[in-house]
């Protein structure tokens, strides 16, 4: 098991995640999204995961509005490599398996 959690420091869910993993004694590595983002690989790797880009944007973050003028899937993709703050979160990834938000139903059958 090689855990990620990609997510915000000031997330609540982020942080019910990260909650979940210690207390199952599960080793995690935390990213950052508003410091480091996602490299294109991994966010490739999540995009095929959970479906497409509408399961990762975040609809409440500052700039979503942003994304409102870009028509193209590739455009929204450069801008969330640009600005992980537009990505839903928490995003855990476990090497081809993904999950967006805080999902420790899907989470357990990984164990």
């Amino acid at each position: 098991m090689n855990i990620q959690i990609f997510g915000k420091n000031k997330c609540f869910d982020t942080k019910k995640a990260q909650r979940w993993f210690k207390e199952r004694k599960i080793p995690f590595q935390m990213i950052d999204l508003a410091q480091k983002g996602m490299s294109r690989g991994e966010l490739d790797s999540v995009l095929r995961a959970v479906g497409g880009l509408d399961a990762l944007l975040d609809p409440k973050s500052k700039s979503y509005a942003a994304l409102a003028y870009l028509a193209y899937d590739e455009d929204k993709k450069e801008k969330l490599l640009e600005d992980g703050t537009l990505l839903r979160t928490p995003i855990v990834r476990d090497g081809r398996q993904a999950t967006v938000g805080y999902q420790p139903a899907v989470w357990e059958s990984w164990i």
